[in-house]
């Protein structure tokens, strides 16, 4: 099989290492925009806009998009436009339990697979010496939710569900479909 990821994300690229595949890096050109899209929606309308374009490109090939989207109440928080709207989405989410959808579309010669994963993650209350620090680390800049579950700030309290999900990439989903689809790891 010949995999492209349309994303220039270095965790879905690390994770989708870890599952053995051999693979090449498109980044999509897909622009963005979902208006009325619950989380859920948004994140798998995202991941289908991704692969679809790429797809399009290189049609011989298995092309995986994925989008994450951190969700509380009905508000989606994406990646944060600066320091101030970080600092927003870190106190918003501060105490409380939201949800991260990642939604994954692989388009192939043999068809098209999507899925959907949500987990659910609590965070302790947030004090505002600890979200200034990790603001000033630079980390929360491209991270949807202003955060990376990943990063080493004692941010998350729980996790329930896939915790790959939350960093970018629901492995054990991705390694389904692409097994699905025939794809063999190294």
């Amino acid at each position: 099989m010949k995999l492209i990821l349309a994303s220039n994300s270095p965790r879905r690229k690390e994770l989708l290492a870890e599952l053995g595949y051999t693979f090449e890096i498109v980044p999509s050109r897909f622009e963005e925009r979902a208006e009325g899209l619950s989380a859920r929606e948004t994140a798998l309308a995202f991941a289908r806009g991704k692969a679809r374009e790429v797809f399009s490109r290189y049609p011989g090939y298995t092309v995986l998009g994925a989008d994450t989207v951190v969700a509380l109440g009905g508000e989606i928080f994406g990646k944060p436009a600066d320091g101030a709207d970080a600092r927003r989405m870190l106190l918003k989410l501060s105490g409380k339990t939201h949800s991260v959808f990642t939604g994954v579309c692989v388009c192939s010669p043999k068809g098209t697979r999507e899925c959907i994963a949500e987990t659910r993650v609590e965070f302790f209350p947030l004090g505002e010496e600890l979200i200034e620090r990790y603001i000033q680390s630079g980390l929360p800049a491209d991270k949807a939710g202003a955060y990376g579950i990943q990063d080493g700030f004692p941010l998350v309290k729980a996790v329930e569900g896939s915790y790959t999900n939350v960093v970018g990439l629901p492995t054990e989903e991705v390694g389904a479909i692409l097994s699905a689809l025939g794809g063999e790891t190294c």
